[in-house]
């Protein structure tokens, strides 16, 4: 399989060059974003930095006026995070696990994300940390929840704990200050496995509801429509009635979620397509309307038509184009709302942890960054709050940003690295 990586790199690397010379130089980024017109790649550009991870004393670069620590070490691909009432910090740790390659252009793909750490044997466990001594890092480690499928979202509702597993959600008792769930869990609501398998959870304020995002099988509905049934949205669970129902569809790969204070509108971050180019179309933060459909498949941003796909006119009238872009391939993932006053020199906004491109010819994101809100909209340009996970020279990744959430204290922003395998935690300097 190495060998297999060493000459996908190769041929990869070429198709980057090619690439490199007519690619745009600027981001599409912002409420009204630059989209270069999309270029149908054919063989898809393929750039992805080699895992390498911390050593010793190496730690991101911060803003100025912040500092980082780790948090929690040791982990075995970290992604998501959820700060339980108590201060306790869960950790979801899943991978992406390897289908049965269909040809030799699978194998490589799997060859290549093997070295970026992207696939393997996923840990299928939540662990808890605990932080005994208030000093920022965690002293306890215990092991939450196990033999999960892909476990990722979770969320806490009086009393019980809802884990958002690859196929479906399950609910279990939960006793506060437990170090472990007890019993099987009781499944609520099926998903489809696989693909983009990631299912984030977020509790609706009044706590009567559950929101999850649940991914696309594959890029452009390459396998038919109806393989992309249930997918490609954000469901909405009812915790009365333990009844689901499709919430938005349209999005392609909705991750990360949070709810913005001043409006209550629910807002998410979205992975667009591959294969037209390193800026086109960009990834997205948007606010989610009930029944709003956002273009995925037919069309992209403003109904732009991805002529690739077998047209819907009218889904194409109804897209919904979207609050705020990303850049292109720059895999937004984590999201979360940061008050005023959490870190110096921050104000109101969203914190989005950008995991990083693998398909342009100058990799795109490898960030955690801050979205400055006003009234209720995104209104400035993204800051970054970390960087440094990626080589100067883009051959290796020291870390991928994942999941955020603001700390316990209020004054801290907790991020998961899944190739670090490391909690780490921004306060001020």
């Amino acid at each position: 399989m190495d060998f297999l990586a060493r000459v996908t790199a190769m041929v990869g690397g070429t198709m980057v060059l090619l690439r490199r010379m007519s690619a745009p130089t600027l981001q599409a980024v912002g409420a009204a974003p630059s989209i270069p017109q999309a270029k149908k790649q054919g063989l898809m550009t393929l750039k992805m930095p080699t895992a390498q991870g911390w050593s010793d004393g190496h730690v991101p670069t911060t803003a100025p006026g912040l500092k980082v620590n780790a948090f929690a070490s040791d982990l075995l691909h970290p992604r998501w995070i959820e700060v339980l009432p108590n201060g306790d910090v869960l950790v979801a740790e899943a991978l992406q696990e390897a289908s049965k390659p269909k040809g030799l252009i699978d194998r490589a793909a799997q060859a290549t994300m093997r070295r970026a750490r992207a696939l393997g044997v996923s840990a299928n466990r939540i662990t808890l940390w605990r932080d005994v001594d208030g000093d920022g890092i965690a002293e306890e480690r215990h092991v939450f929840l196990e033999n999960q499928r892909q476990p990722f979202g979770m969320a806490l509702v009086d009393g019980k704990f809802y884990v958002g597993n690859t196929d479906g959600i399950v609910v279990f008792d939960y006793t506060e200050g437990a170090t472990k769930l007890e019993g099987p869990g009781r499944k609520l609501v099926d998903f489809k496995p696989g693909g983009h398998w990631t299912r984030s959870l977020i509790v609706s304020p009044d706590k009567t509801k559950i929101y999850a995002g649940v991914g696309s099988l594959t890029n452009i509905a390459d396998e038919g429509m109806e393989a992309e049934e249930g997918r490609a949205c954000i469901w909405e669970l009812d915790l009365a009635t333990e009844k689901a129902r499709i919430f938005a569809s349209g999005l392609r790969n909705a991750v990360g979620t949070a709810w913005e204070p001043v409006t209550g509108k629910l807002w998410t971050v979205v992975n667009e397509r591959d294969g037209l180019g390193d800026e086109t179309p960009p990834d997205y933060l948007t606010s989610v309307q009930d029944g709003g459909f956002y273009g995925w498949p037919f069309c992209y941003w403003d109904r732009i038509v991805d002529d690739r796909v077998p047209q819907d006119a009218a889904k194409v009238a109804s897209a919904i184009t979207p609050d705020y872009a990303l850049g292109g391939h720059t895999a937004s993932l984590g999201l979360c709302w940061v008050p005023d006053g959490t870190l110096p020199g921050f104000g109101a906004g969203m914190a989005i942890g950008q995991h990083g491109s693998w398909n342009r010819s100058t990799l795109s994101g490898y960030r955690l960054i801050h979205v400055p809100f006003t009234d209720g909209k995104p209104s400035g340009p993204p800051r970054d709050i970390l960087s440094g996970f990626l080589a100067p020279d883009e051959k290796v990744s020291y870390g991928r940003p994942v999941g955020v959430t603001v700390g316990a204290d209020g004054k801290s922003l907790l991020m998961a690295d899944d190739v670090g395998d490391i909690i780490w935690r921004v306060t001020g300097a």
